[in-house]
């Protein structure tokens, strides 16, 4: 459940942030004129995203087994390179978010309602289509039977939407970067184990080999109904026997990915080169002014 709470409120939050920063700038500027175009456009990409999401719910049970689990897992795939490609997105982009929706508002406000519209959606829209995606497929992940995990990524959600309006309000002020830094590693953790799932998925639908394989098996140790089993598989998605190809996965994806989200921002080897080569030039450049004088 905290797996999925995280989700809700990470993403929540993101859109949230998209949300407050329209509207104060609209509000700023003296255009409330065009706030309800701006709410028709963030309603329509809710909208979309839970129509989405629900698409994936409810289509997924008309396939076969095997069609249900080769789905199920290709998508969870496809939501774990999203979610990656988002929190590092995020971590590299949010000190310029700010700067960049007002550019997009002042043009959408030169050219029209419609403009307005469109921009609001493509604002909170594609965080709404990557949060419905990786929720479908990580509340898969977890599932016990329960409604739990749902509940987990709701709560998530309410949290958000409460901690967007503390913030146009200027109630609460927190240190986003390290929010989003924090949260996009936990992020990352959870990514794992939905990625370490859709590959069981596709197992079992026999797209990839290896379901008899065992890495190992503590189930006697673990029980998967045992309330540690249960907590464990809510937070991580932890399987008491994965196949070996699900712990290869599980570790090549997390190990690279968590070591260089927690890096530094400009501690990369290019940036370390081009540093050296400037003062190297430096150096060349003090060097023959002091030959010539």
């Amino acid at each position: 459940m905290f797996g999925n709470y995280l989700i809700g409120l990470r993403e929540g939050l993101e859109a949230s942030l998209v949300v407050c920063i329209l509207i104060a700038y609209l509000v700023k500027t003296g255009r409330r004129d065009a706030l309800k175009p701006i709410w028709i456009g963030i309603g329509v990409a809710v909208g979309v995203a839970l129509a989405f999401g629900a698409g994936l719910e409810f289509g997924s049970q008309e396939l076969t087994f095997e069609a249900q689990e080769a789905l199920g897992g290709s998508l969870s795939v496809l939501a774990v390179g999203l979610v990656t490609w988002m929190v590092f997105w995020m971590r590299r982009t949010a000190r310029h978010l700010k700067a960049e929706l007002h550019g997009k508002l002042d043009a959408a406000l030169q050219m029209g309602t419609g403009a307005l519209v469109a921009t609001a959606f493509l604002a909170v829209g594609r965080e709404g289509l990557e949060t419905a995606l990786f929720v479908w497929a990580s509340v898969r992940a977890s599932s016990d039977g329960s409604y739990a995990p749902l509940i987990g990524v709701v709560l998530g959600l309410l949290t958000a939407v409460l901690l967007g309006w503390l913030f146009y309000r200027g109630a609460l002020k927190i240190n986003l970067a390290k929010f989003f830094t924090w949260t996009g590693g936990m992020l990352v953790v959870v990514a794992a184990g939905v990625l370490a799932y859709g590959v069981h998925d596709l197992q079992e639908a026999r797209f990839l080999g290896g379901l008899a394989d065992k890495a190992f098996d503590i189930s006697a140790t673990i029980p998967p109904d045992s309330w540690y089993g249960t907590l464990l598989k809510g937070v991580f998605n932890f399987q008491p026997d994965p196949t070996v190809l699900q712990v290869t996965v599980w570790a090549l994806y997390l190990i690279p990915t968590l070591a260089l989200f927690l890096a530094p921002i400009g501690s990369g080897p290019s940036v370390r080169v081009k540093k050296q080569k400037a003062t190297d030039e430096k150096a060349e450049a003090e060097a023959s002014a002091e030959t010539t004088a």
